[in-house]
């Protein structure tokens, strides 16, 4: 899908969000061990402190209130919104979970952060390249960038390395 530049920086995580889950998906069918599920776990507390919640904060405080008014529905904002709590919810489950509970964790966190993903890249940024013009597009692209900039700068680096 062609992304516009005021999308980039969000979408860029994404892309680190879906390398995660793929992390997730894989290691786990590979090797369903509890020392790969600690490290994995390891990569979810260091992709979280140093990107998730940051991009999270960003949707929340520039992307969905600026973009709320254009689109059809408020729905599907407040399902985002939902999904960041849950997110977090698993990201601290994880985190304190033990060796019976940390595998179904991983896969719900990851299965979740999968379809999130795919709603706002497929959905939402769809909807908001459809509704806004070039000019509102630019002008959301710079709040967007400072703001990520700000909480949670991208960089090509995998988040959890």
């Amino acid at each position: 899908m062609l992304r516009d530049p005021s999308l980039i920086p969000l979408s860029h995580q994404h892309q680190h969000g879906l390398a995660l889950t793929v992390l997730i998906d894989r290691g786990l069918k590979a090797q369903p061990t509890q020392e790969k599920a600690i490290e994995l776990a390891g990569k979810v507390a260091r992709m979280a402190d140093a990107e998730l919640l940051g991009h999270f904060q960003v949707e929340e405080e520039v992307l969905f209130p600026a973009i709320r008014p254009h689109l059809d529905s408020g729905q599907i904002v407040e399902e985002l919104i939902v999904q960041h709590r849950a997110l977090e919810d698993l990201i601290q489950r994880v985190a304190a979970a033990g060796d019976n509970e940390r595998i179904p964790l991983l896969t719900e966190f990851g299965d979740l952060l999968h379809r999130h993903i795919r709603i706002e890249e497929r959905q939402l940024f769809q909807e908001i390249q459809a509704k806004l013009d070039e000019d509102q597009l630019a002008r959301l692209g710079k709040q967007v960038d400072a703001t990520v900039q700000r909480v949670c700068p991208v960089t090509d680096k995998l988040p959890w390395e």
